[in-house]
C-alpha cells in the first residue's frame, strides 16, 4: 500500500534555510520550492527542524516475557513519539533472544506494529549466561538479519569467549556490543563509587570496572580484526580509552546515553530508585568528558538504553529496585539541552550521532539517510523553540520510570514519518 503524499512547507532541513519537502511513495520526492500538489496533505514546517528519522542502537522492548513492563507495540509507539524510525531491541527478554526463532518473533512484532522498524539484537551467549556462544550464525541468516549481538545487562567477562564472538561475527560483518562491567569489581554495587557513595552508605561502583573491560576488548578487537561497539560509556577514563583505540585505527565505536549526558550521581542522595541505572550516574567531570567526547566524535552515537520497568520494580527501597530508566521520548530534548544549545553540536551533528552513525554501525541500509531527493522518507519534524514539562503519565510506554518527570526540557517532536507514512502528527500518535 502506497504512503499518502505529504508536502512539508517552509521547514529547515538540519537547521538550514527554510525549504519544502515532498514525501511521496515512501521517498523524498522533491526538495526545494514546491507548488502545492493537489493530492498532498500539507504540513506547515515553519519554525521546525527536519532531521532524518532517528535510529536507536540500544532499546529494551521487554517482549517476549515482560509484557507488564513494555511490548514491542508500546515501545515502538514511544519511539515514534521521540522521533525514532528504527530501534534495535536488546536480547534480555524471557526467553532470551539467543535463537533464530526468538529474534524473528520480535522482528515480526515490529513489522505488525508499524510504528518504527525493529531490528533485534541477538545474545552473544546462550541465556546471557556467559558460558557458550549462542546461535550467532543462525540469527544472522534469519529473517531478522541480525547484525548486532550483545549480552547487555551482563558483561561477556570471559576473555576467550569474547574473542571467539568477535572472530565469529566477522563472517557476516556483525558487531559485538559489549556491556562493559567487570562483575567481580561490582558485586553488590549500587551507585558510582566515590565520596558520596561512602556518605550515603551505598556500595560503590568503581569506574575501573567499566574501563578495564573496554581496554581489554579494544585490544581483542584489534587482535582479531573485528568490530567492537561499547555500550553506554559513562566515565571520563572510558572516553579516553576509546579515543586512544580510534587513534590507533582500531574498529571500535561507542555510545553515550542521554541520562549520562545530563544527570549526575548527586541524585542518588534522594535515595529515589528512579535514578538507579546500570552503569550508574557518574560525577560532573564524567558528564563533561562524555559531552566533549560526543562533540569531537570519540563517542559515535547517542543511544537511549530505554529500560522500562513496572511500578513495583521501582517503587521500593533502593537496594531492591531494578536498574534502568525510560529514554525514547526524551532523548532528542536532552541532546538539544546538553549538546545543541551550548554549541557543542549542530543539527547536522545530531543527525550524524542519532541517525547516520547508528544505522551504519547496525548495518541498517534503509535508515539513517540524508534528506535528499530519492532517499527513504524517514523524517522527523522537531520544534526546538518550545519548552515542556515532562509528565510521566503521558508517556506512550507501559512503564512510568522516567527520571525527568516534572523537569522542564526543550523541544518537541511535532511529526515523525516512516517511509512517508506519518506515525506522529502534531505530537500525537497516528
Amino acid at each position: 500500500m502506497n504512503s499518502p503524499t505529504h508536502l512539508i512547507t517552509n521547514v529547515s532541513v538540519l537547521g538550514g534555510e527554510p525549504t519544502d519537502l515532498l514525501l511521496r511513495d515512501g521517498v523524498v520526492a522533491a526538495v526545494g520550492q514546491i507548488s502545492i500538489a493537489e493530492d498532498a496533505e500539507v504540513v506547515d514546517g515553519t519554525g521546525l527542524v527536519a532531521l532524518p528519522g532517528l535510529v536507536d542502537l540500544h532499546t529494551h522492548l521487554r517482549e517476549p516475557g515482560r509484557e507488564d513492563a513494555e511490548t514491542v507495540l508500546s515501545g515502538t509507539r514511544a519511539a515514534a513519539r521521540g522521533g525514532f524510525t528504527a530501534v534495535h531491541a536488546m536480547a534480555n527478554t524471557e526467553p532470551v533472544a539467543d535463537t533464530a526463532g526468538v529474534v524473528e518473533q520480535v522482528w515480526r512484532l515490529g513489522r505488525e506494529g508499524g510504528y518504527c522498524d525493529v531490528h533485534p539484537v541477538g545474545a552473544v551467549t546462550v541465556g546471557l549466561a556467559g558460558e557458550r556462544l549462542a546461535e550467532l550464525g543462525a540469527m544472522a541468516d534469519s529473517a531478522a538479519r541480525v547484525r548486532v549481538f550483545s549480552d547487555d545487562g551482563h558483561c561477556v567477562s570471559d576473555a576467550v569467549l569474547m574473542r571467539r564472538a568477535l572472530e565469529y561475527v566477522k563472517a557476516f560483518d556483525g558487531v559485538v556490543a559489549q556491556h562493559a562491567q567487570e562483575p567481580r569489581l561490582t558485586e553488590g554495587a549500587q551507585m558510582n563509587e566515590g565520596e558520596l557513595s561512602g556518605r550515603l552508605g551505598l556500595a560503590g561502583w568503581p569506574a575501573v570496572a567499566e574501563e578495564a573491560i573496554i581496554a581489554r576488548d579494544c585490544l581483542l578487537a584489534a587482535h582479531v580484526g573485528s568490530r567492537l561497539h561499547v555500550c553506554h560509556v559513562s566515565t571520563a577514563g572510558s572516553v579516553e580509552i576509546v579515543r586512544q583505540a580510534k587513534e590507533k585505527g582500531w574498529n571500535v565505536t561507542a555510545e553515550a546515553c542521554p541520562h549520562h549526558l545530563l544527570l549526575t550521581d548527586e541524585l542518588a542522595a534522594t535515595y529515589d530508585p528512579i535514578y538507579k541505572v546500570n552503569p550508574p550516574l557518574r560525577g560532573a567531570a564524567d558528564v563533561e568528558a562524555l559531552r566533549a567526547g560526543l562533540a569531537d566524535g570519540t563517542i559515535d552515537i547517542v543511544a537511549t538504553d530505554h529500560a522500562p520497568h513496572p511500578h513495583e520494580d521501582k517503587d521500593c527501597e533502593w537496594a531492591a529496585a531494578a536498574f534502568g530508566m525510560l529514554g525514547l521520548e526524551t532523548a532528542l530534548s536532552i541532546v538539544q539541552e546538553t549538546m545543541v544549545d551550548p554549541g557543542l553540536l549542530t543539527w547536522e551533528g545530531v543527525a550524524e550521532r542519532m541517525s547516520y552513525a547508528p544505522a551504519r554501525i547496525g548495518r541498517v541500509a534503509d535508515q539513517g539517510q540524508p534528506i535528499v531527493e530519492g532517499a527513504p522518507a524517514n523524517v522527523v519534524l522537531y520544534d526546538p523553540s518550545v519548552r515542556r514539562t515532562v509528565e510521566a503519565s503521558e508517556t506512550a510506554s507501559l512503564s512510568r520510570n522516567t527520571p525527568y518527570a516534572g523537569r522542564e526540557l526543550p523541544g518537541r517532536v511535532v511529526a515523525t514519518f516512516l517511509r512517508g507514512r506519518p506515525t506522529v502528527l502534531d505530537g500525537k500518535l497516528c
